[in-house]
């Protein structure tokens, strides 16, 4: 770096951080000297600044004095909003709830309402894990929604709740492919001795109580039937054996019927082919 850059960055480097000192000093001296309307002004003047978590300590500090007063409802809001921003999700999503409700009719309280929900998205978890939150957020969108049904906001919360929608959907389809690839392993049996029985039961209650699932994830659901119905039907003793085969192929006209046109169709269509001459009596490969 050549002396000439240094040079000028080195005034705008000690300009930084002294305007970070100052901003700092005048933080800690409010909270230990100030009374309830400088701390107001330095908390409004932190969230300016993007010092959220410095502003939302503040505001959550003036909660009390301000309350009744003509800085009550805007200093919940900001508060709620500082923890948006720093992105402390748990905390913004509890403080907008508690604006909205305890202020009806307040200037803030459409947003406050949908912020409690963007809160609560942004804070679901991995779909392998729990989903809990992830229902409560979709609860709460939609209970925006339904006040709010005109909102100018009603696109970006459509698109929120059909994302969590999939991401119950696809915690479902997790677990059926996770049966699915156990196969005959025995130790974690819990339907009737097979993971395929268990894969079949998980994806057609998915099916049943997901009917706003998108298409791929039917085809998936549908497909990880079949495959499953066709190798519970191949370990299957004799006087089980030909029923589970009859119902593979209602498994495939179900497929078919609908995803006639699935890049998966010969795969389908193989176990059609084995089931029909099982159930004539004839041998099929790996029998």
């Amino acid at each position: 770096m050549s002396t000439r850059i240094l040079k000028t960055r080195i005034p705008f480097l000690l300009l930084v951080m002294s305007m970070a000192l100052s901003s700092c000093q005048e933080y800690n001296a409010a909270l230990k000297y100030g009374d309830t309307e400088y701390k107001y002004e330095v908390a409004k003047a932190c969230y300016a600044r993007g010092q959220y978590s410095h502003a939302q300590d503040m505001f959550s500090n003036l909660l009390v004095a301000t309350k009744g007063s003509g800085y009550g409802e805007e200093c919940l809001y900001l508060m709620a909003m500082s923890a948006y921003k720093y992105r402390d999700w748990e905390t913004a999503a509890a403080t907008f709830r508690k604006y909205y409700q305890s202020y009806p009719q307040g200037l803030y309280t459409e947003e406050a309402h949908y912020y409690c929900g963007r809160s609560l998205f942004n804070s679901v978890p991995d779909p392998r894990l729990d989903q809990t939150m992830t229902s409560l957020s979709v609860a709460e969108l939609q209970s925006f929604l339904d006040a709010y049904p005109d909102t100018h906001l009603k696109a970006q919360t459509q698109d929120m709740i059909l994302q969590l929608q999939d991401q119950l959907v696809k915690k479902e389809l997790l677990a059926a492919q996770l049966y699915y690839d156990l196969g005959s392993y025995m130790l974690n049996c819990n339907f009737g001795g097979s993971n395929y029985e268990a894969c079949i039961v998980t994806s057609e209650n998915a099916l049943r109580d997901f009917p706003y699932a998108s298409a791929e994830r039917r085809e998936q659901f549908r497909l990880l039937v079949l495959r499953s119905r066709y190798h519970l039907a191949r370990q299957s003793i004799e006087e089980k054996r030909l029923e589970r085969f009859r119902q593979t192929l209602d498994d495939y006209d179900f497929f078919y019927n609908e995803f006639p046109e699935s890049t998966f169709l010969r795969e389908a269509q193989g176990y059609r082919e084995k089931s029909q001459r099982a159930l004539k009596g004839q041998v099929i490969e790996g029998d």
